[in-house]
């Protein structure tokens, strides 16, 4: 739930649906009075693919939740089948007189033909395929995997639908010695695994099923019938996991801010397995952040979530293996807000109060989006010691104008007396959800004296910025380099820039930058050191990874660039064998480390 949607998608070729009988229907919108095509749901199946590997088929031993079985037959026999099958499409039924009838998608950001379009549009699974290096070679230092989460809804959605509300699908690039293999996989969280069993959706889209009144009845009342027949339980999972990874305590995870974490791993040859939900032990109860951060030097992670009720948020850590610490709850944060990520020093753990807040009774009785702009709100930043015990340590810094969704870094100076952070200040966002292509971040360099309390800012850039990173071997210290996507307009990254966050106040900031051309656009890039356990590299010696598509040719591919050249100069391409959606946050996995999950 991390990059944003946007209403500019009308701009973009309308898809198709397909379905079994071979028949196709356009999607393109057309006048007022043209007739619904009354679709219960479209499964998006997975076409046969010839992999040139060998997919391994041994599973190790998993705990915490399992993952419910994908086979219905195999749990209830074939009365219990029927009696399945006739429910289901009672359910579809109304859920399409609710689409159609009671609360159609009329907003372009909600529609899912709009939504949906182009490299927005979902893609089947992909079993391990070789891949061609057509530029270049890649370096040794790539052996391991390249790993992108991002929205790709299992069935095409008949009503209403935002980008942040589809599955979670993971997009693993294999590398070694020299040669790829791609492979596609939806994380099978209890909601994916669930829904393909039953054969449509049941769980409503949390973004833009609820946006009236009676919108918010209909809908409701049909999914607590599905709860209450045993179609559903949302104790095991509401989530899509469809944001971002993290590897801490030597297990791979796939992220979304609305459920547990996902256990994943990489097989040798390449498939990606779903392990489990994982609860750690018992101690996660509710959900967490898709925006961990993991300790370079400590291996420690610290994270939180935020939610409707008290506590609105919530801080806890785990030790390097893994094991989570007792929660903080962060009481003197007044009100439901959306605080998607946050940042950790040395000593501190900062948190962004900005001005959007979550009011879904708000949403449900005027309509529009969960999160609602307070214009009367002040944004602050919130300073909590690492291992607080409570919020008592916790202090609040006014910081007027400040949004940012997400964080680069930030880090201790003045012998810890004062903390820098980086971050994109998202100027206009109450766009953030519905038109992201009003939005522009800024990057800044904010300053907070914690003995005086004075708070400055220094802008970075004047370029519409986001989805930035760093050396991840500098994350809680000062970093000198900043790569960040270039928004033409987001959620769409037209190229990456580099920017030396060490200049002074008015000086030019950018000092590399590529652009990936007319039609093309990739997403956040990932910085992998070239010789990450030389203590004596420079910041910038390294690569940039990413993902990239040419709607010209609908082809995509997977680009290496050298971080540490003016140009980022391409340092290997290769060619894919099925397009990569548009999507949200990856990370690079070193081939030590993949043996280790």
């Amino acid at each position: 739930m991390d990059a944003f949607s946007s209403s500019s998608f009308s701009k973009l070729a309308s898809p198709t649906v397909t379905l079994p009988n071979s028949k196709t229907i356009s999607t393109h919108p057309g006048p007022s009075h043209a007739p619904h095509l009354n679709i219960s749901s479209v499964r998006m199946e997975n076409k046969p693919q010839t992999s040139t590997t060998t997919t391994s088929k041994t599973k190790p031993p998993t705990s915490n939740i399992q993952i419910p079985s994908l086979t219905v037959s195999s749990s209830i026999g074939a009365e219990k089948k029927a009696e399945t099958t006739v429910t289901t499409r009672m359910f579809d039924t109304l859920n399409d007189f609710i689409n159609n009838s009671i609360d159609p998608p009329l907003r372009p950001a909600f529609d899912p033909r709009f939504v949906l379009s182009g490299n927005f549009a979902s893609v089947d699974e992909l079993p391990p395929t070789d891949c061609e290096v057509i530029q270049g070679s890649l370096p040794s230092c790539l052996d391991g995997a390249y790993i992108r989460n991002g929205p790709n809804p299992q069935y095409q959605p008949r009503g209403p639908y935002h980008l942040f509300d589809g599955d979670g699908m993971l997009h693993s690039l294999r590398i070694s010695q020299g040669k790829a293999t791609l492979c596609s996989r939806f994380v099978k969280t209890y909601k994916y695994t669930t829904e393909q069993s039953i054969g449509s959706p049941v769980v409503p889209n949390f973004f833009s099923s609820f946006s009236s009144m009676p919108a918010c009845l209909a809908r409701g009342a049909l999914y607590a019938a599905r709860v209450i027949i045993g179609h559903y339980n949302p104790a095991k999972g509401i989530g899509p996991a469809n944001t971002s990874l993290a590897l801490f305590g030597n297990r791979l995870y796939a992220l979304g801010e609305s459920d547990l974490p996902y256990a994943v791993r990489l097989t040798p040859s390449g498939d990606i397995e779903t392990l489990d939900r994982h609860d750690f032990d018992g101690k996660l109860l509710a959900s967490m952040t898709a925006h961990p951060k993991i300790d370079p030097d400590s291996g420690e992670a610290f994270a939180f979530r935020y939610g409707l009720l008290r506590p609105f948020l919530t801080y806890f850590n785990f030790d390097a293996d893994g094991n989570k610490h007792s929660d903080v709850p962060i009481l003197s944060m007044a009100r439901p807000s959306f605080v998607h990520d946050f940042a950790i020093t040395k000593n501190y753990a900062l948190f962004p109060d900005i001005q959007m807040e979550i009011k879904p009774m708000k949403m449900i009785l005027e309509g529009g989006s969960p999160m609602i702009l307070n214009p009367a709100k002040v944004p602050r930043i919130g300073v909590i010691p690492r291992y607080a015990k409570n919020d008592s340590e916790m202090r609040w810094f006014d910081v007027p104008g400040f949004n940012p969704v997400h964080v680069v870094n930030a880090w201790e100076v003045d012998d810890g007396n004062a903390i820098f952070m980086l971050a994109p200040n998202i100027i206009s966002v109450e766009h953030a959800l519905e038109r992201s292509d009003l939005i522009h971040g800024m990057m800044e360099k904010v300053r907070v004296d914690l003995k005086t309390g004075l708070v400055t800012r220094q802008p970075i850039s004047s370029s519409n910025l986001d989805f930035a990173v760093i050396n991840p071997a500098y994350l809680a210290k000062k970093n000198r380099y900043v790569y960040s996507g270039v928004g033409e307009p987001l959620p769409k990254i037209s190229g990456v820039v580099k920017l030396d966050v060490s200049k002074g106040e008015f000086q030019e900031c950018t000092v590399g930058s590529r652009m990936y051309g007319p039609g093309c656009y990739g997403g956040e890039p990932f910085f992998v050191a070239r010789a990450p356990e030389n203590p004596e590299a420079e910041e910038d010696d390294g690569y940039l990874l990413t993902y990239v598509h040419n709607e010209n040719t609908g082809e995509s591919r997977f680009l290496v660039m050298d971080a540490k050249s003016p140009n980022l100069d391409i340092v290997a391409t290769v060619k894919l064998p099925q397009r990569i959606p548009y999507g949200f946050h990856g990370l690079f996995v070193k081939e030590s480390e993949l043996n280790k999950l």
